[in-house]
């Protein structure tokens, strides 16, 4: 009713896109996503990427929603 809702949705979607970005790079080398998997095997890359953002997702939502 005060109109603050837009504003915190917001700030809370920056701050979940922001560390998603920190998230990322640290799931990926954990993983081993490297480029030269990438050039070997493609769809295995895309598979285990798909599985670290999914990681990451969850993470940020139990950090960032469900607290």
């Amino acid at each position: 009713l005060s109109g603050k809702l837009a504003g915190h949705l917001t700030e809370i979607e920056q701050a979940a896109n922001r560390r998603l970005e920190l998230l990322m790079p640290q799931l990926k080398e954990s993983m081993g996503l490297t480029e030269q998997m990438k050039a070997i095997d493609p769809m295995k890359w895309v598979g285990l990427m798909n599985n670290a953002k999914a990681k990451a997702e969850e993470v940020i939502l139990s950090e960032l929603i469900y607290q």
